[in-house]
Protein backbone atom coordinates (compact mmCIF):
# COMPACT_ATOMS: atom_id res chain seq x y z
CA UNK A 1 0.00 0.00 0.00
CA UNK A 2 1.33 3.04 -0.73
CA UNK A 3 1.87 5.76 2.09
CA UNK A 4 -0.59 8.84 1.95
CA UNK A 5 0.37 12.33 2.58
CA UNK A 6 -1.38 14.73 4.23
CA UNK A 7 -0.62 18.16 4.90
CA UNK A 8 -2.65 22.09 5.85
CA UNK A 9 -3.38 24.59 3.29
CA UNK A 10 -1.11 27.00 4.26
CA UNK A 11 1.21 24.79 2.38
CA UNK A 12 -0.31 26.12 -0.52
CA UNK A 13 0.13 23.29 -3.18
CA UNK A 14 -1.20 23.99 -6.15
CA UNK A 15 -4.83 22.34 -6.71
CA UNK A 16 -3.89 20.51 -9.50
CA UNK A 17 -0.08 18.97 -7.99
CA UNK A 18 -1.79 17.42 -5.10
CA UNK A 19 -4.55 16.21 -7.26
CA UNK A 20 -1.63 14.52 -9.23
CA UNK A 21 0.60 13.79 -6.30
CA UNK A 22 -2.72 12.59 -4.35
CA UNK A 23 -1.82 14.77 -1.79
CA UNK A 24 -4.51 15.53 0.73
CA UNK A 25 -5.06 18.78 2.09
CA UNK A 26 -7.07 20.13 4.93
CA UNK A 27 -8.12 23.20 4.92
CA UNK A 28 -7.55 26.18 7.70
CA UNK A 29 -10.04 28.39 8.43
CA UNK A 30 -10.39 32.01 7.93
CA UNK A 31 -13.36 34.09 10.03
CA UNK A 32 -14.63 37.26 8.93
CA UNK A 33 -16.74 38.52 12.61
CA UNK A 34 -19.27 35.86 12.52
CA UNK A 35 -18.19 34.31 8.93
CA UNK A 36 -16.35 30.82 8.58
CA UNK A 37 -14.96 29.82 5.29
CA UNK A 38 -13.09 26.78 5.00
CA UNK A 39 -9.79 28.13 3.04
CA UNK A 40 -9.11 27.41 -0.88
CA UNK A 41 -12.85 26.03 -0.72
CA UNK A 42 -15.58 28.22 0.79
CA UNK A 43 -13.92 31.18 -0.47
CA UNK A 44 -11.09 31.76 -3.66
CA UNK A 45 -8.00 33.41 -2.84
CA UNK A 46 -9.29 36.32 -5.22
CA UNK A 47 -12.40 36.15 -2.94
CA UNK A 48 -10.32 36.43 0.15
CA UNK A 49 -7.85 39.37 -1.25
CA UNK A 50 -10.78 41.27 -2.67
CA UNK A 51 -12.57 41.00 1.22
CA UNK A 52 -8.95 42.29 2.66
CA UNK A 53 -8.53 45.14 1.03
CA UNK A 54 -11.95 46.48 0.12
CA UNK A 55 -13.78 45.68 3.53
CA UNK A 56 -13.19 47.02 7.00
CA UNK A 57 -13.26 43.47 9.25
CA UNK A 58 -9.60 42.23 9.96
CA UNK A 59 -10.15 38.69 9.22
CA UNK A 60 -8.77 35.80 11.45
CA UNK A 61 -7.58 32.37 10.91
CA UNK A 62 -8.12 29.02 12.99
CA UNK A 63 -7.53 25.16 12.73
CA UNK A 64 -10.25 22.75 12.08
CA UNK A 65 -11.18 20.35 14.52
CA UNK A 66 -9.21 17.29 15.80
CA UNK A 67 -12.77 15.38 14.48
CA UNK A 68 -12.09 17.01 11.05
CA UNK A 69 -8.43 15.51 10.92
CA UNK A 70 -9.44 11.95 12.74
CA UNK A 71 -12.29 11.93 9.43
CA UNK A 72 -9.35 12.95 7.08
CA UNK A 73 -7.00 9.84 8.43
CA UNK A 74 -9.71 7.47 8.34
CA UNK A 75 -10.84 8.09 5.15
CA UNK A 76 -7.66 7.42 3.77
CA UNK A 77 -6.97 4.29 6.40
CA UNK A 78 -9.94 2.63 3.63
CA UNK A 79 -6.68 2.79 1.34
CA UNK A 80 -3.84 2.94 3.37
CA UNK A 81 -2.19 1.70 6.59
CA UNK A 82 0.58 3.99 6.44
CA UNK A 83 -0.04 8.16 6.51
CA UNK A 84 2.10 10.94 7.12
CA UNK A 85 1.07 14.59 8.17
CA UNK A 86 3.06 17.27 7.27
CA UNK A 87 2.30 20.52 9.20
CA UNK A 88 2.73 23.97 9.40
CA UNK A 89 5.23 25.39 11.72
CA UNK A 90 4.00 24.72 15.40
CA UNK A 91 5.00 28.07 16.44
CA UNK A 92 2.43 29.78 14.40
CA UNK A 93 -0.30 27.70 14.22
CA UNK A 94 -2.49 24.60 16.42
CA UNK A 95 -1.81 22.70 13.32
CA UNK A 96 0.53 20.49 14.65
CA UNK A 97 -1.16 19.54 17.64
CA UNK A 98 -4.79 19.04 16.09
CA UNK A 99 -3.37 16.99 13.92
CA UNK A 100 -1.69 14.70 16.98
CA UNK A 101 -5.26 15.31 18.91
CA UNK A 102 -6.62 13.66 15.37
CA UNK A 103 -4.65 10.35 15.77
CA UNK A 104 -6.39 9.87 18.87
CA UNK A 105 -10.25 10.08 17.79
CA UNK A 106 -9.44 7.50 14.46
CA UNK A 107 -12.34 4.79 14.41
CA UNK A 108 -9.72 2.76 11.62
CA UNK A 109 -6.29 1.32 12.27
CA UNK A 110 -3.34 2.91 10.86
CA UNK A 111 -0.22 4.15 11.72
CA UNK A 112 -0.26 8.14 11.05
CA UNK A 113 3.04 10.00 11.64
CA UNK A 114 2.78 14.15 12.59
CA UNK A 115 5.57 16.21 11.16
CA UNK A 116 6.41 20.07 12.08
CA UNK A 117 7.47 20.96 8.81
CA UNK A 118 8.83 24.19 10.66
CA UNK A 119 8.04 25.99 7.31
CA UNK A 120 4.92 27.81 5.91
CA UNK A 121 3.28 28.66 2.42
CA UNK A 122 5.35 26.53 -0.53
CA UNK A 123 8.49 25.60 1.68
CA UNK A 124 6.11 23.75 3.41
CA UNK A 125 4.33 22.61 0.26
CA UNK A 126 7.42 21.46 -1.53
CA UNK A 127 8.33 19.18 1.58
CA UNK A 128 4.69 17.45 0.65
CA UNK A 129 5.52 17.14 -2.76
CA UNK A 130 8.85 15.73 -2.36
CA UNK A 131 7.20 13.19 0.25
CA UNK A 132 4.18 12.59 -1.70
CA UNK A 133 6.94 11.59 -4.53
CA UNK A 134 8.93 9.41 -2.64
CA UNK A 135 5.64 7.37 -1.25
CA UNK A 136 4.51 7.14 -4.98
CA UNK A 137 7.62 5.39 -6.26
CA UNK A 138 7.12 2.89 -3.45
CA UNK A 139 8.93 4.30 -0.36
CA UNK A 140 7.99 3.00 3.24
CA UNK A 141 6.54 5.47 5.69
CA UNK A 142 9.85 5.55 7.93
CA UNK A 143 11.87 6.15 4.34
CA UNK A 144 9.36 9.12 3.46
CA UNK A 145 9.56 10.52 7.22
CA UNK A 146 13.16 9.87 6.88
CA UNK A 147 13.40 11.82 3.71
CA UNK A 148 10.65 14.75 5.00
CA UNK A 149 12.96 15.31 8.54
CA UNK A 150 16.14 15.75 6.17
CA UNK A 151 14.28 18.12 3.59
CA UNK A 152 13.81 20.62 6.60
CA UNK A 153 17.08 22.09 6.75
CA UNK A 154 17.08 22.15 2.84
CA UNK A 155 14.24 24.30 2.72
CA UNK A 156 14.29 28.22 2.82
CA UNK A 157 11.78 30.76 1.54
CA UNK A 158 11.49 34.57 0.92
CA UNK A 159 8.75 36.40 1.30
CA UNK A 160 8.30 40.38 0.05
CA UNK A 161 5.55 42.44 0.63
CA UNK A 162 4.87 46.52 1.17
CA UNK A 163 3.21 46.97 4.55
CA UNK A 164 3.87 44.89 7.95
CA UNK A 165 0.69 46.34 9.32
CA UNK A 166 -0.80 42.80 8.86
CA UNK A 167 1.56 40.57 10.26
CA UNK A 168 1.50 43.45 12.94
CA UNK A 169 -2.12 43.26 13.66
CA UNK A 170 -2.40 39.48 13.67
CA UNK A 171 0.43 38.62 16.36
CA UNK A 172 2.88 36.68 13.97
CA UNK A 173 5.73 39.38 13.27
CA UNK A 174 7.97 37.60 15.62
CA UNK A 175 11.37 39.19 15.00
CA UNK A 176 10.36 40.90 12.19
CA UNK A 177 9.25 43.91 14.76
CA UNK A 178 12.92 45.02 14.21
CA UNK A 179 11.62 45.93 10.49
CA UNK A 180 9.02 48.30 12.24
CA UNK A 181 9.92 51.92 12.80
CA UNK A 182 11.29 53.39 9.64
CA UNK A 183 10.25 56.36 8.84
CA UNK A 184 11.32 55.40 4.90
CA UNK A 185 9.27 53.68 2.55
CA UNK A 186 10.25 50.45 2.56
CA UNK A 187 9.70 47.03 1.11
CA UNK A 188 10.31 44.30 3.79
CA UNK A 189 11.12 41.22 3.54
CA UNK A 190 10.97 38.19 5.98
CA UNK A 191 11.88 34.21 6.13
CA UNK A 192 11.43 31.46 8.60
CA UNK A 193 13.88 30.70 10.97
CA UNK A 194 13.12 27.65 13.83
CA UNK A 195 9.33 28.01 12.68
CA UNK A 196 9.01 31.48 13.45
CA UNK A 197 9.05 34.70 11.34
CA UNK A 198 12.11 36.44 11.18
CA UNK A 199 13.33 39.85 9.29
CA UNK A 200 15.84 38.69 6.04
CA UNK A 201 16.28 42.31 4.46
CA UNK A 202 14.58 45.59 3.81
CA UNK A 203 14.61 47.27 0.21
CA UNK A 204 13.44 50.85 -0.58
CA UNK A 205 11.67 49.75 -4.05
CA UNK A 206 9.85 47.17 -5.65
CA UNK A 207 11.84 46.60 -7.63
CA UNK A 208 14.61 45.85 -5.57
CA UNK A 209 12.80 43.77 -3.39
CA UNK A 210 12.09 41.40 -6.05
CA UNK A 211 16.20 41.80 -7.59
CA UNK A 212 16.38 40.48 -3.61
CA UNK A 213 14.43 37.38 -4.55
CA UNK A 214 16.23 36.80 -7.58
CA UNK A 215 19.55 36.34 -5.95
CA UNK A 216 18.32 34.43 -2.93
CA UNK A 217 17.28 31.60 -5.42
CA UNK A 218 20.59 31.82 -7.35
CA UNK A 219 22.59 31.93 -4.41
CA UNK A 220 21.82 27.57 -3.97
CA UNK A 221 24.24 25.48 -6.15
CA UNK A 222 22.04 22.84 -6.49
CA UNK A 223 18.04 23.06 -6.61
CA UNK A 224 15.31 19.99 -6.34
CA UNK A 225 12.41 22.00 -6.60
CA UNK A 226 11.10 25.65 -6.54
CA UNK A 227 7.81 27.70 -6.45
CA UNK A 228 7.13 31.23 -7.25
CA UNK A 229 4.32 32.49 -5.25
CA UNK A 230 1.73 35.86 -5.67
CA UNK A 231 -1.38 36.70 -3.90
CA UNK A 232 -2.70 39.70 -6.35
CA UNK A 233 0.64 40.35 -8.89
CA UNK A 234 0.59 37.50 -11.59
CA UNK A 235 2.41 39.61 -13.88
CA UNK A 236 5.58 39.75 -11.14
CA UNK A 237 5.47 36.30 -10.42
CA UNK A 238 5.87 35.41 -13.96
CA UNK A 239 8.53 38.14 -14.66
CA UNK A 240 10.54 36.58 -11.33
CA UNK A 241 10.10 33.11 -12.86
CA UNK A 242 11.34 34.02 -16.49
CA UNK A 243 14.63 35.28 -14.33
CA UNK A 244 14.79 32.45 -12.88
CA UNK A 245 14.81 30.08 -15.81
CA UNK A 246 18.21 30.66 -15.73
CA UNK A 247 18.97 28.97 -13.17
CA UNK A 248 16.14 26.44 -13.03
CA UNK A 249 13.59 25.13 -15.62
CA UNK A 250 10.59 27.04 -16.09
CA UNK A 251 8.60 24.06 -16.91
CA UNK A 252 9.61 22.47 -13.48
CA UNK A 253 8.98 25.33 -11.12
CA UNK A 254 5.68 25.10 -9.40
CA UNK A 255 3.30 28.45 -9.50
CA UNK A 256 0.97 28.68 -6.41
CA UNK A 257 -1.02 31.82 -5.12
CA UNK A 258 -0.26 32.62 -1.02
CA UNK A 259 -3.36 31.40 0.58
CA UNK A 260 -6.10 33.22 3.06
CA UNK A 261 -4.14 31.86 6.03
CA UNK A 262 -1.12 33.32 5.27
CA UNK A 263 -2.73 36.47 3.07
CA UNK A 264 -4.29 37.48 6.72
CA UNK A 265 -0.91 38.31 8.59
CA UNK A 266 1.15 39.67 5.18
CA UNK A 267 -1.84 41.10 2.69
CA UNK A 268 -2.42 41.56 -0.85
CA UNK A 269 0.86 42.32 -2.61
CA UNK A 270 2.70 39.37 -1.43
CA UNK A 271 5.61 37.77 -3.76
CA UNK A 272 7.51 34.53 -2.57
CA UNK A 273 10.26 32.45 -3.64
CA UNK A 274 10.40 28.83 -1.83
CA UNK A 275 13.05 26.35 -2.76
CA UNK A 276 14.44 23.02 -1.74
CA UNK A 277 17.77 22.25 -2.15
CA UNK A 278 21.28 22.78 -1.31
CA UNK A 279 23.76 26.28 -0.94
Amino acid sequence: MTVKIVTDSVADVPSQVAEELRITVIPILVRFDTETFRDGIDLTTDEFYYKLEHGKIMPASAVASPVTYAEVYDKLAEETDEILFIALSRKLSASYNTALQGIELMKRKCRVEVIDSLWVIMGQGLMAIAAAKAANSGASLDEVVAITRNNISRTDIRVAFDTLEYLKRGGRIGAAQALLGSMLRVNPIITIKDGVVHPAARERSRAKAIGYLYNFAMSFSHIDEMAVEHATTPDEAEMLAEQLSSKFPKERMYRAKVGCVVGTHVGPHVLAVSVLGDK
